[in-house]
């Protein structure tokens, strides 16, 4: 399967790894999440907060297809092997994601504070 999505894309002109692309989705939403609550605790623009929250969500909406671009390049790059980089690249989507899963479930975009919670 990985051979064929590779030989289409190379094909069609794109002979790119994919999983690069992909990475900024849930990346770029972990930032918008940070800056957004950060300018939530301004007094005018307590309503950010709520966008941060949507940007946590838009981020874990994210992971899954960057997992799966990366599974892809791994496979077809690297013939599956099992290097150090790929471990640790593993294991830091694994705690991205149960930190943004945490978010989104203990979150209170309603009435943002300061606290744990927030520093998470």
């Amino acid at each position: 399967m990985t051979e064929t999505i590779f030989e289409f894309l190379s094909k069609i002109g794109f002979t790119h790894p994919l999983h690069p692309a992909f990475t900024h989705i849930p990346m770029g939403m972990v930032m918008g999440a940070v800056a957004f609550r950060l300018a939530s605790f301004l007094p005018r623009l307590k309503v950010l907060a709520k966008t941060g929250y949507h940007c946590v969500i838009f981020g874990l909406l994210g992971i899954a297809p960057t997992a799966f671009a990366g599974y892809l390049d791994w496979q077809h790059t690297y013939g599956g092997a099992w290097e150090f980089l790929i471990i640790l690249k593993m294991a830091l989507a694994s705690v991205l994601t149960i930190v943004l899963l945490s978010i989104a479930i203990m979150d209170d975009p309603e009435n943002p504070k300061l606290d744990k919670k927030t520093g998470l």
